[in-house]
């Protein structure tokens, strides 16, 4: 007998427990060897007990590598593959175990987080028997595993009984009796597996094409369904209507109550969206919370509007799920065209866009598909790859405003304001890229490079005069920020002392108790921390008793109003008066007149930011600016 092969690394052979075996064996045959292939540890351990406790035995591999070795050179029943792997990924392992092994001589079960993913439809096209989502329920995995197991073992018992029946023929005068009662046998037995196989190959093809959860149909039947529509220019004299819906909300309803209320109000939201459609709509799950309906025999744009309004309606009413009072919305998007106007993809687009477009207007709304939608995604998308380009190539400047104080005239500090000079759009409005590179998640690497900067050029600045850095609440969520400011202050050998780091209330309503903490860290380095736009939240008042910040701004939405409003004069002097009370600079921005100057000093005011001293400008000119500013307030004392 051959020596045993030794086990590769990243696969562990586990043999069925004995108790469980009769289990999986179908009528006397072995157990069943399974491969289960996945990189997550975890994953692997969870099914390999579950189905060994099913009388399999089970190898597993931690990557494709693994598999396609271990296939190579023995024998599997059946595989059980991961789509998202490093390495060689699950579509890749399946091509190469293709090109050795055909799906009827080894199954492939594909393992997916994203059953409406392209990824499914690619597996099976490159012959996956089958696949099953994750988190994998054990029953449904339990029975698909069986199921091809049992086609394969039925193919391989008719193989057998054909072989019988040759070896009958070929013995036909010496055991005529007994070669016909086994044809009889097999035959019986072919019939078996033929009714067995078809009503298996019914219930794979209903599983490809729906929703397992809400028993709708899913992505790709529904882009089927689309086709057809849109091929035959016949079927109606109504343009058809693509209705995209999108509930709101619901990832809190999952964050708070779990997948499984998620799950029964998925189902709830699919029955409420059946019951009102008429026979001839056709209604999908495409993933997630995301649903859509395509009307086909109706008057448009008025039969989808109203359909809509009525989505927006009944998804919106107060619902008992499992015991909790759940509450939702719904931002529709709804796009129409007539037969053979559009492919099935623009389509299915157009209406996707028009329903983010609801869910910035506002959510809870419906929205038509208009092209300007298209022009606005392709010119944001522009914007991101050129802002990642400008980041790469180092396109990006730092301006510089100066803040005065108002007692001594004298500049104390210059804020740090980033600038974009976009080689064919010219200069981009920080209000434009600053909120784009927020919802990116760029902002932390401008963030990271404008504070570097920032110190660096600030450096060479005459002593006492410090730089103002805003930050964005992202750099306290996903960056480094406490080694980031030490690493920026110690390569530009800038004091602590001469550093200001502008936050908003975001900071502090976001993950405050960890954000607070972040602030406290700044400040024993002796960094200075000042809280920017205050008066334009809810709760400003109430951040001064949570940390004891060196300086308030106000927001120069009151300074503009200063001198014609009573209530933003009042809510000045309010801030200065706190100010005081909580021994913090108060600095306002926007200030463009000597009136508003004069009135912020009576109303003390510390410091004072705006054209009325300068407009930003480059480093290179602070050191002009400053002696222009000195010997402007000469003048002023002399006069």
């Amino acid at each position: 007998m051959a020596a045993p092969q030794p086990i590769p690394q990243g696969v562990t052979l586990l043999r069925p427990d004995a108790e469980a075996s009769e289990t999986a064996e179908i009528k006397g045959n072995p157990s069943p060897r399974l491969l289960i292939v996945d990189d997550i540890s975890d994953n692997r351990t969870i099914l390999t007990r579950r189905f060994q406790r099913r009388g399999f035995e089970v190898v597993e591999a931690d990557s494709g590598y693994v598999a396609i070795e271990l296939i190579s050179r023995e024998l599997f029943d059946l595989v059980l593959l991961d789509v998202m792997m490093p390495g060689i990924d699950g579509i890749e392992t399946l091509k190469r175990i293709r090109s050795q092994k055909s799906a009827s001589a080894l199954p492939v079960i594909m393992v997916t987080a994203k059953a409406e993913s392209d990824n499914i439809v690619d597996a099976l096209e490159l012959g996956a028997n089958d696949y099953v989502t994750k988190p994998v329920d054990f029953a449904v995995a339990l029975a698909r595993v069986n199921t091809q197991i049992s086609r394969k073992r039925a193919e391989q018992q008719v193989a057998l009984a054909n072989e019988e029946l040759r070896k009958a023929n070929e013995d036909l005068e010496r055991r005529v009796e007994e070669r016909t009662s086994r044809l009889v046998d097999a035959n019986q037995r072919l019939k078996v597996e033929i009714a067995d196989r078809q009503e298996s190959q019914a219930r794979s093809q209903y599983l490809a094409y729906h929703d397992s959860l809400t028993g709708l149909g899913n992505r790709l039947l529904f882009k089927e369904q689309l086709e057809e529509a849109l091929k035959d220019v016949s079927v109606t004299p109504h343009p058809l209507a693509v209705i995209f819906l999108d509930l709101d909300g619901f990832k809190a309803v999952n964050d708070t109550l779990g997948h499984s209320v998620g799950d029964l109000l998925l189902k709830s939201v699919a029955t409420k969206l059946r019951d009102i459609l008429p026979r001839t709509d056709r209604i999908a799950r495409l993933g997630g919370d995301e649903f859509a309906i395509l009307q086909i025999s109706a008057t448009q744009p008025g039969s989808s509007i109203a359909l809509a309004e009525k989505i927006i309606e009944i998804i919106g009413q107060p619902c008992s799920i499992d015991g909790h009072d759940v509450t939702v919305g719904a931002s529709v998007g709804i796009a129409v065209s007539h037969p053979g106007k559009m492919n099935t993809e623009n389509f299915l687009k157009s209406a996707d866009l028009a329903m983010y477009s609801a869910k910035s207007d506002g959510r809870g709304t419906y929205r038509m598909f208009d092209p300007e939608m298209d022009a606005i995604v392709q010119a944001r998308r522009i914007l991101e790859r050129d802002m990642r380009t400008a980041l790469a190539q180092d396109d990006f400047r730092l301006f510089y405003q100066p803040l005065v104080n108002l007692q001594t005239r004298r500049v104390t500090a210059f804020e740090a304001l980033m600038r974009w000079q976009h080689p064919v759009r010219g200069g981009v409005p920080p209000a434009e890229f600053i909120p784009v590179a927020e919802e990116m998640g760029l902002i932390v690497q401008l963030g990271e490079w404008a504070l570097r900067q920032a110190c660096a050029e600030a450096v060479g600045w005459p002593d006492g005069i410090c730089v103002s850095v805003n930050l964005s609440p992202l750099q306290f969520a996903k960056g480094n920020l406490v080694s980031t400011v030490v690493s920026a202050l110690a390569s530009s050998g800038l004091p602590a002392s001469r550093l200001e780091l502008e936050i908003t209330e975001t900071v502090l309503l976001e993950k405050s108790d960890r954000n607070i903490l972040i602030l406290n860290q700044l400040r024993k380095l002796g960094v200075r921390i000042s809280m920017d736009d205050f008066g334009t939240g809810y709760s400003s008042i109430g951040y001064l008793r949570s940390f004891p910040f060196d300086k308030i701004k106000i927001d120069q939405s009151f300074v503009r109003d200063l001198m014609v409003d009573e209530g933003s004069l009042a809510i000045v002097r309010a801030i200065a008066g706190l100010g005081v009370s909580f021994g913090m600079t108060t600095t306002a921005e926007g200030v463009e007149t000597e009136e508003q100057m004069r009135c912020l000093n009576l109303e003390g005011c510390i410091e004072v930011q705006g054209y009325l001293y300068s407009k930003p400008v480059p480093a290179n000119e602070i050191i002009e600016l400053l002696e222009s500013l000195a010997s402007r307030a000469a003048k002023n004392f002399l006069s």
